[in-house]
């Protein structure tokens, strides 16, 4: 049993910064079970041997006797602006190309980015206070830019005298329908009650989907300068790999009444993104300034037009465009397209968060709240005239689970910070001025991790069972296939009224939501035993479990007060109240399932394809049922 006070002994199994009640929003270590320990192990770790505090409770409540220096709060939030700030600008950047090129044309890149920053910033302060309560930063995700840039597409092959004023206030109300839809998913319990019935085969393919998505936006922008790249890179490897456990003395906690001092933060690992990211800017700016080449004039890079703009905004301005959205029948498809997949792709982004930060797996009322947080930032973008709704960052998250860094203080410290961005459009344009290349690295090291941690979902299944084998492989197949065949030629996808066709065009495109909804699909559908899709029996951890889920993703103690009673609709599914209901209500149909299937699966009977290595039984080396479902309850 791991002692929860007591500090690691060692550097590289020492307890993750972020799991130890760090600025009011770390993980404190908690007494773990042994089949947790043995089976459970956390991504960051090779999924093998739980570190100590692993699967302990997230974000608990903000002491003050552990609170570190103020100095250190403003690096974390800082680090998680400089992220932002990357996929940010890597949005603008990929959308703006494609608007038409009539006049009048686009904003100034400073004035799209202050809106965006403005309403991130919003949406960011209500999921970590209301929403899901998890430290997730948001940004306009990569499933918001496939459906803006067809629409875009569209309108510029289409409307010969179309503007790129008019194609942003299309995309403006496009994205005022995904923020009404979410809301509804969310409200409706339609997102926790999907979330809930992902198992390790369906978390295994979308995570690691939703990490290969990035892999060509991260090499266009690498090719302005692979050095400049690869430096960051190695840079980040290097912090927190290699020097993870190195502790700066001034680092230290401050002393308790009648205690002793905690041991020095691992601020390497811990800053880990923002010192690379800090240093390779520097480095730029000074190669620059001595007109030293560094960037190579990549044909790839050329397209990225808005380095070279002479405007210079205004340094206070409400984040405002002045004109309404557009709402047509091509927006109203459009914005389905954008709910649908940045649903997907938040649930995702849930449990990925929950899972490197080694919280207990969102609850239903924490996935509803958290999608209509979004929903809400995403109908403020679309009204401020925006390019892109809100969603949770993947890259944000990565990058704290890269950090340990689970604190929600520094993610409010952040979104302050873009609130105030977004009433200057001139000190918004000065995140035009980073390397491109720097963009590019950052999606690198951070979209790594989503990829490294859906693969450690599929320790929880038996993936030498053939079931599995096809559900992985032809949902991942397809989700790369099909968005490679459209893109190529998007004129075979043509059903004669143009919003239907840029609905499909629009969700087709998005591996994300093929990976998701295909896995989704055969893992509720084909049959197989509880053991197989990784379903252990959860003996003894309901209750334990609940509770602790309780503890990081309940709501705010004023709140609870104001709410004493969550039985009418929609309360009913934004609030924790009947979660021990339905919890029970869904065991019990489980245990129905199981007791049916085993009854009537003939001995021997299975479809697995391979055996165990070493074993001519293909049951061996397969985890008791008395052990803890470990993929639910250390996610």
């Amino acid at each position: 049993m791991a002692n929860p006070g007591a500090a690691p002994t060692g550097g590289g199994s020492s307890a993750p910064y972020g799991l130890r009640g760090v600025l009011g929003g770390g993980v404190r270590p908690c007494p773990t079970r042994r089949g947790r320990q043995q089976g459970g192990g956390s991504s960051m770790n090779g999924g093998r041997q739980r570190a100590p505090g692993a699967g302990s409770p997230a974000l608990p409540a903000c002491s003050p006797l552990k609170m570190c220096s103020w100095v250190l709060s403003c690096c974390l939030a800082l680090q998680h602006l400089a992220v932002q700030a990357s996929l940010l600008c890597t949005f603008h950047l990929l959308l703006l190309p494609a608007l038409p090129e009539g006049q009048p044309r686009a904003p100034a890149a400073g004035e799209l980015l202050a809106r965006s920053l403005f309403a991130c910033g919003v949406s960011a302060l209500l999921q970590t206070s209301l929403g899901s309560r998890l430290p997730l930063v948001q940004i306009p995700s990569f499933e918001y830019l496939v459906p803006a840039v067809v629409l875009s597409s569209h309108l510029s092959r289409t409307d010969g005298n179309g503007t790129a004023a008019a194609s942003l206030r299309e995309v403006s109300g496009a994205v005022v329908v995904s923020g009404l839809i979410q809301l509804a998913l969310g409200m409706s319990g339609v997102c926790g009650w999907a979330a809930r019935r992902c198992g390790p085969m369906v978390l295994a393919p979308s995570l690691s989907i939703i990490g290969l998505s990035a892999y060509k936006e991260a090499a266009s922008l690498c090719s302005a300068s692979w050095g400049v790249a690869l430096l960051l890179m190695l840079l980040t490897v290097t912090f927190s790999q290699h020097l993870g456990s190195c502790r700066l003395p001034f680092c230290a906690w401050p002393r308790a009444p009648g205690g002793s001092v905690e041991p020095p933060v691992p601020t390497l690992r811990t800053l880990s993104v923002l010192l690379p990211f800090a240093a390779v800017c520097v480095v730029c700016a000074i190669l620059q300034h001595l007109r030293v080449p560094w960037d190579s004039p990549d044909p790839a890079a050329a397209r990225f037009p808005w380095a070279n703009s002479t405007f210079q905004p205004p340094w206070l301005q409400l984040p405002y465009s002045g004109e309404w959205p557009l709402l047509t029948p091509r927006a109203l498809a459009v914005g389905i397209a954008m709910a649908v997949g940045c649903s997907v792709n938040s649930a995702g982004c849930y449990v990925l968060c929950g899972r490197l930060l080694r919280a207990p797996r969102p609850p239903r009322d924490a996935c509803n709240r958290g999608l209509c947080a979004e929903g809400l930032g995403s109908l403020l973008a679309g009204l401020l005239g925006a390019a892109g709704g809100t969603a949770a960052s993947i890259a944000n998250t990565c990058a704290g689970g890269l950090t340990q860094d689970g604190s929600r203080l520094s993610v409010q410290g952040s979104a302050l910070a873009c609130v105030a961005l977004g009433t200057s459009p001139r000190l918004a344009a000065l995140l035009t001025r980073i390397p491109l290349a720097v963009h590019g690295g950052v999606l690198c090291v951070t979209y790594a991790v989503a990829v490294g941690t859906g693969i450690s979902y599929f320790q929880y299944a038996d993936i030498d069972s053939g079931r599995n084998i096809f559900i992985v492989g032809f949902a991942m197949f397809m989700a790369l296939l099909v968005p490679r065949w459209l893109g190529a030629a998007p004129a075979h996808l043509a059903t004669g009224w143009v919003p239907l066709d840029l609905l499909f065009l629009s969700l087709l495109m998005v591996p994300v939501f093929l990976t998701g909804f295909l896995s989704f699909f055969l893992e509720n559908t084909v049959s197989g035993t509880p053991e197989e899709r990784g379903l252990l029996q959860k003996t003894g951890a309901g209750d334990g479990e609940r509770g602790k889920a309780s503890s990081v993703y309940g709501l705010p103690a004023g709140l609870r007060r104001l709410l004493p009673s969550c039985k009418a609709f929609p309360c009913c599914f934004l609030c924790p109240g009947r979660e021990e209901e339905e919890e029970k209500e869904e065991e019990d149909e489980e245990d129905g399932c199981r007791a049916a299937e085993e009854g009537t699966a003939a001995a021997g009977e299975g479809t697995r394809l391979l055996l165990k290595a070493g074993s001519g039984e293909a049951q061996d080396g397969r985890p008791g049922q008395e052990e803890t479902l470990a993929w639910h309850t250390g996610a």
